[in-house]
C-alpha cells in the first residue's frame, strides 16, 4: 500500500459492546496514533505518512466520534484506553509504538501503565498528568472556549493551535478542531473524560522508553507539564518546539516527525 492509498477501515467491539472503528495504513512495525479530544482519526491525515518508511500508522474512532458508536455513558482515559486494546486485539497486534496527543497523550499514559506489554515505546506530545498536579490552562482560556458564539470558540481554538505565523502560509482546512457530527451528549463525554483524567500516582509504573515533546506557547496544555511528566516517568527524553502551540506536530512537522522516527528507531 502506498502513502497515497485510503487506510483500511475495520472494527472492534469493545468488552462493553461499544464498536469502535478503526484505520491502518502502511507496513512495517505498528504505531498507533491516539487524537486530541472530542476527535476522530481525521486529527493525523497530515502527518500519517511521515512515519510510514518504518511503521504501519494504527488510528481509531474514540468512541463517541467518527464510524463508532456513540453511547450515552462509558467515557473516561481508561476506558478509551482498554478501547485501544480493543483494537489491537482485533488486529492480533501483541506490541506497539504508542503516540498521543493533548487528551491522546493521556490515554496513551494508561495504556502504558495498565498494559506495559503491549508498548515497546511511548510518546506523550502536548499533554499532562491530569488531577491537582497539573499545570492547567488558565480562566481566559476556558472563557474563549466556551463563547456561545460557534465561529468565536471556534477562531478561539484554531489561535490556541496554532500560532499567526504558520496560519499566514497554512490557512486550512484544519483537521484538529474536534469531530463535527459529533452529538452533545459524547462531546461532554470526551470533555468529562479529559477533565478528570489524574494519572500521577500510576506514572511510576510505566516502563516503556518515553518521549515527551511540547510547544513552548501551548496554552491549551501549558508546557509546564512537560517537566511534571518526565519527573514521574523513570526513562524518558524532552523536547520543546520553540514558537509551537497546541499542534506543534503540525507546526514543526518536520522537527517533530523526524525526532519521534529518530526515537521510535531507538537512535534518540
Amino acid at each position: 500500500m502506498t502513502d497515497t492509498d485510503s487506510p483500511r477501515q475495520g472494527f472492534a467491539l469493545a468488552a462493553d459492546g461499544t464498536t469502535l472503528a478503526y484505520q491502518r495504513q502502511g507496513t512495517g512495525f505498528p504505531l498507533v496514533l491516539l487524537a486530541g479530544q472530542a476527535n476522530n482519526h481525521h486529527w493525523w491525515d497530515g502527518i500519517r505518512a511521515d512515519f510510514h518508511a518504518t511503521h504501519s500508522t494504527i488510528t481509531l474512532d474514540y468512541r463517541g466520534t467518527g464510524a463508532s458508536d456513540k453511547p450515552q455513558h462509558g467515557y473516561s482515559t481508561e476506558q478509551f484506553g482498554d478501547d485501544v486494546i480493543a483494537v489491537l486485539d482485533d488486529l492480533d497486534v501483541e506490541r506497539a509504538d504508542v503516540y498521543g496527543t493533548s487528551m491522546g497523550g493521556r490515554v496513551a499514559q494508561w495504556i502504558a501503565v495498565r498494559h506495559p506489554e503491549r508498548v515497546r515505546r511511548l510518546v506523550l506530545g502536548c499533554t499532562t498528568p491530569g488531577g491537582p498536579h497539573a499545570v492547567e490552562r488558565d480562566a481566559s482560556v476556558r472563557r474563549a472556549l466556551a463563547q456561545t458564539d460557534p465561529e468565536a470558540a471556534r477562531q478561539a481554538l484554531i489561535d490556541l493551535m496554532y500560532s499567526p505565523a504558520w496560519r499566514a502560509t497554512h490557512p486550512g482546512p484544519y483537521t484538529t478542531l474536534g469531530d463535527p457530527v459529533m452529538p452533545p451528549h459524547a462531546r461532554h463525554g470526551h470533555l468529562l473524560a479529559s477533565n478528570r483524567h489524574d494519572a500521577w500516582d500510576a506514572l511510576s509504573a510505566i516502563t516503556a522508553p518515553t518521549l515527551i515533546l511540547h510547544g513552548d506557547q501551548d496554552r491549551m496544555a501549558p508546557p509546564d507539564n512537560l517537566p511534571l511528566l518526565a519527573a514521574r516517568i523513570h526513562d524518558t527524553r524532552t523536547h520543546l518546539f520553540r514558537g509551537a502551540r497546541h499542534a506543534y506536530f503540525e507546526e514543526c512537522r518536520s522537527e517533530a516527525s523526524a525526532l519521534v522516527s529518530a526515537f521510535l528507531g531507538g537512535e534518540v
